[in-house]
């Protein structure tokens, strides 16, 4: 599967909110820090935010952040948001498409069986797994650290 560069500037954005979740981000701090185009992101934004994924203030000092916690939020969740007006093939499409071979089509069935199976291993991982902080960066909390087990 293929994502598109919407959910994939949307999963970026997410991460680096996840990296530190209880600060509010700009719009144009972040897409500067990724490298993205603003008025992409602000569509991002507006989309995660009906979503219920990010919340949004606005006003002098406003921005956004997550709505909820990181270790709720799976990046199944984001992609099946983020991806839900592209069809993975012509077919799939609301309107059908013109594929002539979709009344006896074998292949639509299997299409659509890997879609799912992609997006139940996406469901195995949330954002807070995935979240990140510049190096060097200005972090609110450290790093979570991983456990190191004792020998023997």
């Amino acid at each position: 599967m293929r994502l598109t560069s919407f959910t994939d500037y949307g999963l970026r954005a997410l991460m680096r909110l996840a990296g530190e979740p209880d600060r509010l981000f700009t719009t144009e701090e972040i897409a500067r820090e990724l490298a993205i185009s603003r008025n992409h992101l602000v569509k991002i934004v507006r989309k995660l935010a009906v979503a219920g994924v990010v919340a949004t203030q606005k006003g002098a000092g406003g921005g956004f952040r997550l709505a909820r916690p990181a270790d709720g939020i799976t990046l199944g969740e984001i992609v099946r948001r983020l991806e839900s007006d592209q069809a993975l093939v012509e077919c799939f499409r609301s309107d059908g498409g013109a594929c002539v071979l979709t009344s006896g089509c074998r292949f639509q069935p299997r299409l659509r069986a890997a879609r799912e199976a992609f997006l139940r291993e996406l469901d195995r991982s949330t954002l807070a797994e995935c979240a990140w902080r510049p190096p060097g960066g200005r972090s609110a909390a450290p790093a979570p650290v991983k456990s190191r087990r004792r020998p023997g």
